[in-house]
């Protein structure tokens, strides 16, 4: 039995938005149970109208909720040990939960959740990672907002947690991963990109194989498990994406209704349009995976629906089963051993 910790205040819309989305994923996995930090008088009347996730819930009331708009060392000053973005990650921490879910702040979470958790040991700075739906099934991409700049051992720490977690969740035995840039040419791209791009090509000892260089418009085709780059880049990309799903959503949506013809087109090809709506929905892939600290921690799209957070709290589901950080743990701690002895004899030749 997996056990969620869920930051009820977090997002646009907080409880009302929280409390369904876990009612929906307690539907589809019956086992799953729920620690709901929030706000009583918010809170109550909304878990009420869902007797089997109460059934299924603890509510621990809280006395403030973090902002939106709060900066992460207002929010650390003012809503530890009170907030309910707090208290969910706390529950980790103790062991209570087995993964937190929150759609708040995503710099007062990350803030927080490094200052609860910690970092793993070598892992200066946490990514979040996404899920990313290809032409051939599924891709990671980390960092995607966590991070902003990130050096050469930066982006190869990411290279290692991301391939941990696609041979966790794919059952890809050696992940392939790719640095996106620029262009494929190993000169182009910054200087920090084109020295992680070396040492990967040249650290045998890592349990990936190593694509090259990967551009934006490879993201979709699915050619690589596992996309690496530094935040400022992947949120843009990860934004871009959603938003041109939509757009087409709705120019097709506006198409099928322009004219009769196209109404009766619309009405005989329905299933393949459903099957392009579900394959096409960002909500579907809503949930980014904090890597790199001592606990699982999932961030929500703060404007995301009931459907979407829903999606969310699967996505952690997906991390406790796997058991994604002593995996993560372990791929880093073998290649902290099997670089030490690289590193020596790379001193000892020059």
């Amino acid at each position: 039995m997996i056990t969620v910790s869920l930051d009820a205040m977090g997002g646009d819309e907080g409880p009302a938005v929280v409390i369904p989305g876990a009612a929906k994923a307690l539907e589809r996995y019956p086992d799953v149970r729920f620690i709901i930090y929030g706000i009583e008088s918010q809170c109550l009347p909304v878990l009420e109208r869902f007797p089997k996730l109460q059934a299924a819930s603890r509510f621990e009331a809280c006395e403030i909720a973090v902002r939106m708009d709060d900066k992460p060392s207002q929010a650390l000053r003012k809503g530890r040990w009170r907030s309910s973005m707090w208290k969910a990650i706390e529950a980790v921490k103790s062991g209570e939960a087995d993964v937190c879910v929150s759609a708040g702040n995503t710099g007062a979470l990350m803030a927080m959740s490094k200052f609860c958790l910690r970092t793993m040991a070598n892992i200066e700075r946490p990514a979040i990672a996404a899920i990313w739906p290809t032409l051939k099934g599924e891709s990671i991409v980390l960092d995607v907002g966590a991070t902003v700049g990130a050096d050469a051992q930066q982006l190869i720490d990411f290279s290692v947690m991301g391939a941990a977690m696609a041979r966790a969740l794919f059952g890809v035995k050696r992940p392939t991963v790719g640095l996106l840039n620029i262009g494929v040419e190993e000169i182009k791209g910054q200087e920090e990109v084109k020295e992680a791009g070396r040492l990967l090509r040249e650290a045998k000892f890592l349990d990936l194989d190593y694509h090259g260089f990967v551009e934006g418009d490879d993201l979709g085709k699915g050619i690589v498990d596992v996309v690496v780059t530094e935040g400022f880049a992947g949120n843009i990309a990860l934004k871009t994406a959603e938003g041109t799903a939509r757009q087409i959503a709705s120019y097709l949506k506006s198409a099928m209704s322009r004219t009769w013809r196209a109404k009766i087109g619309y009405m005989f090809a329905r299933d393949a349009f459903q099957r392009l709506k579900e394959k096409m929905d960002p909500r579907r892939g809503n949930g980014g995976v904090f890597l790199g600290l001592n606990g699982i921690v999932i961030k929500s799209h703060g404007g995301t629906d009931v459907e979407g957070f829903a999606a969310a709290v699967e996505v952690g589901l997906d991390m406790a089963r796997n058991d994604l950080r002593k995996k993560i743990e372990a791929d880093l701690n073998l290649y902290h051993a099997r670089r030490a002895p690289a590193l020596a004899r790379a001193e000892a030749a020059i």
